[in-house]
């Protein structure tokens, strides 16, 4: 995620100034928020730019403290499914403000309200969201087998990772059941090595203390 975050940063700076600026900048801060929130690809495309709020429990995060889906994945035959998503990281919230009342405006179509207008439509098409993403992937060298959603896989697994309660990381995302955002979850081998390294030494203490006390 980082390097592809700093290759889409990098691709502002180089066009600042000159045509393609604001869908640069744009991408930028779209792929950031979903996977900031963990967000799919539907929801992220549907998002309007007041769709964002203060949560009382996180100030620090102004009025972006929290995201209002409003189009989630839904059952069959039933209406999309709306849930609330917590801000985690203080920098989504910063590139989101920069976003929405400094550079968004700035594009001709986005008096419609939509969070992510091209220059032409009000609204970015899924088509142009996932060539943009395989272009950025490509460039950087990531697996081609990378798509959109493996931002959510990647929010998830980070979270994970980073010791939130797996029950706060199910709300998040929107899983009904707890197994599927454990399907989400590829820790990598640094983490499955300090986990075993925890389970080892909590073994070695439970063993060991007794006899301490023995003596």
């Amino acid at each position: 995620m980082q390097a592809l975050f700093d290759y889409v940063g990098a691709q502002i700076e180089e066009v600042r100034g000159r045509k393609g600026w604001l869908p640069a900048f744009r991408d930028a801060v779209l792929f950031k928020t979903a996977y900031a929130f963990g967000l799919r690809r539907n929801e992220t495309r549907m998002l309007d730019a007041v769709d964002f709020g203060r949560n009382p429990e996180g100030t620090e995060f102004g009025d972006y403290g929290v995201v209002y889906v409003r189009h989630g994945k839904a059952k069959k035959a039933f209406p999309p499914k709306r849930r609330s998503v917590l801000t985690v990281w203080p920098w989504s919230a910063e590139i989101l403000e920069q976003w929405n009342e400094e550079v968004r405006p700035l594009l001709p179509t986005a008096a419609q309200g939509a969070c992510w207008p091209s220059e032409r439509s009000t609204r970015i098409g899924f088509t142009q969201m996932n060539t943009r993403f395989a272009t950025y992937r490509d460039a950087v060298g990531l697996d081609a087998a990378l798509d959109f959603h493996s931002l959510r896989r990647s929010y998830v697994t980070h979270l994970i990772e980073n010791s939130s309660d797996p029950g706060f990381v199910q709300e998040q995302v929107g899983h009904e059941h707890a197994t599927t955002t454990t399907l989400y979850t590829c820790v990598s081998s640094d983490f499955r090595t300090r986990a075993l390294r925890r389970a080892l030494d909590a073994t070695m203490d439970a063993i060991l203390k007794p006899a301490g006390r023995a003596r």
